[in-house]
């Protein structure tokens, strides 16, 4: 059996036991797993739209954001040889801060209001600052658990990186949230406006979008890189796993250098396109009709990423030892010379 075979594949003997799970965090998956079911009966059976989509749409897009966020945080909390309460004081302040803005999101949805950017009226307003107080304790909650695990040791170099570029990556695709309360120059000019904020960049919200996800399809879209980014807390450690499983038939993937140049370059290919994204959409342009200098930077990104693959599956063979020449046999101890007496 060579070397590489006998090389523990990335999580191994790191399978977080259940009594280490995250609890909060798991019974939150579950609760948002049954409210994404209760949205999409809103989407079938309430015919109210909001800003040109079913009013019921956002809280179930929140909803199954929240079940995958929250399933992603508990395994990763698992994780943590050390730092443990902490992690756990972190995931659970995550945890009460999402709860609380689905609870606000749900209750405009109930009204029949807008819940983000809506300063209409007194309690307009002050639903949408408590959901910008609740986004920040929620990012904050997030900064603590990047930072433990930043700090931890892990058995495997590639799960370490994989787990804690991914946290920093979602921990910035959160933060383009804080984009959009920006007023637009339409709402600068504007005399006391009842919406002060907007996701779409050069166009109004609610205007012609993508179908499914509802981004805007004639100009920019902060959405885009928003969840673009907070989802690599999930696509990361996918691939971490996607090439434990291909490693018992590519055993070049078993390598643990390899897995870790993999884990590196996916990461920084991964960044890389949600700096891109978040570019586009804050210059107005649509996602499906980028300029040239929007392609060119995508081209390049893409050149770029499948060379830095190719080499990142090269591993070191270890030099064979050279075999002795022809005729040459085992040396011998040289026997003493005699020496003649005078």
């Amino acid at each position: 059996m060579s070397e590489h075979a006998r090389t523990p594949l990335p999580i191994s003997g790191e399978a977080p036991e259940r009594s280490r799970l995250h609890r909060p965090l798991l019974w939150f998956a579950a609760a948002m797993a049954i409210f994404a079911l209760v949205s999409a009966g809103g989407i079938l059976l309430d015919d109210r739209t909001l800003l040109g989509a079913p009013i019921w749409s956002k809280p179930f897009k929140f909803a199954v954001s929240f079940v995958a966020y929250a399933l992603s945080l508990a395994w990763m909390l698992s994780l943590l040889p050390r730092g443990r309460r902490a992690g756990w004081w972190a995931g659970t302040v995550v945890t009460a801060a999402s709860a609380i803005e689905m609870v606000l999101i749900t209750l405009q949805v109930i009204r029949g209001r807008q819940s983000h950017f809506n300063h209409s009226t007194p309690f307009d307003n002050a639903v949408f600052q408590a959901m910008g107080g609740t986004v920040a304790v929620l990012w904050t909650g997030a900064l603590v658990i990047a930072v433990l695990l930043l700090r931890a040791r892990f058995l495997d170099r590639a799960t370490a990186w994989a787990v804690r570029l991914s946290s920093l990556i979602a921990l910035a695709g959160a933060a383009v949230g804080f984009l959009m309360v920006r007023p637009t120059p339409d709402q600068l000019t504007a005399t006391d406006p009842p919406i002060v904020g907007a996701h779409s960049v050069g166009v109004p919200d609610g205007g012609p979008a993508l179908p499914v996800t509802g981004w805007a399809a004639t100009g920019g879209d902060l959405r885009i890189a928003h969840f673009f980014g907070m989802h690599a807390l999930q696509l990361i450690p996918l691939l971490l796993l996607v090439l434990a499983a291909l490693a018992p038939r590519f055993p070049r993937l078993a390598d643990p250098a390899v897995r870790l140049r993999l884990v590196l370059t996916a990461s920084a290919a991964y960044t890389a396109a949600f700096a891109l994204l978040t570019w586009q959409a804050l210059r107005g342009l649509p996602l499906l009709h980028p300029d040239t200098a929007t392609l060119t930077a995508a081209a390049t990104l893409a050149v770029l990423t499948a060379a830095t693959t190719l080499l990142s599956l090269r591993t070191r063979t270890p030099a064979p030892a050279s075999p002795p020449e022809p005729g040459a046999g085992t040396p011998s101890t040289p026997r003493p010379s005699r020496t003649t007496s005078a």
